[in-house]
């Protein structure tokens, strides 16, 4: 067994330090995770480690279902978190583009585990660069073709992240990206 392994969960803590980064005086975040996608437990527990090391407490929103995402947003209202973290599962990126809205329209700042929900309106997002991470496929795939046997190549992890920031949002939300975090920006929307 072989291929390349996007860690998007895993980087759920870094994602929570970036965000503290462009907020620094929050003191609470709420994370949207669909509980049942197998990571993201795990995530929830990184990241609520992570938040402990910055003095920071964590609300977790489950959102398994469609028809859950709404009332998740609805419940912030009384727990007034200062930023939104979305963990990593496909369920929820099938669904970017409603928690973009949602996000927006509570005025909450939120970061996200990869470029598309950026790509639609969002605030920020950390992740792996898929593209990168399609070439070491490609690269593994022509391994396989010339001889190599799959069992003797190794799972390999991303090694090119991106940070992607939304300038049009951020001026939405009253918020100025800190200097540092927009030269460390892979890519800078305006």
């Amino acid at each position: 067994m072989t291929g390349v392994n996007l860690v998007f969960g895993a980087l759920g803590p870094k994602r929570l330090e970036l965000l503290h980064e462009l907020i620094p005086n929050a003191t609470t975040i709420a994370v949207l995770v669909n509980l049942d996608y197998p990571s993201g437990a795990a995530e929830v527990q990184d990241v609520q480690a992570a938040a402990r090391t910055l003095g920071m407490d964590i609300r977790v929103l489950n959102t398994p279902r469609q028809q859950d995402i709404e009332p998740a947003f609805v419940a912030l209202v009384g727990q007034k978190p200062a930023g939104l973290l979305v963990a990593d599962d496909p369920f929820l990126q099938a669904q970017r583009d409603l928690i973009v809205r949602l996000a927006a329209h509570r005025q909450l700042p939120a970061i996200y585990y990869v470029r598309d929900f950026v790509n639609v309106g969002g605030l920020m997002s950390y992740g792996a660069d898929i593209e990168d991470a399609y070439r070491l496929v490609g690269v593994y795939t022509a391994r396989i073709l010339k001889g190599e046997k799959p069992g003797d190549l190794p799972v390999l992890q991303p090694s090119k992240f991106e940070l992607i920031l939304n300038l049009a949002t951020a001026k939405a939300l009253g918020l100025r990206f800190p200097d540092e975090l927009l030269r460390r920006a892979d890519e800078v929307i305006e």
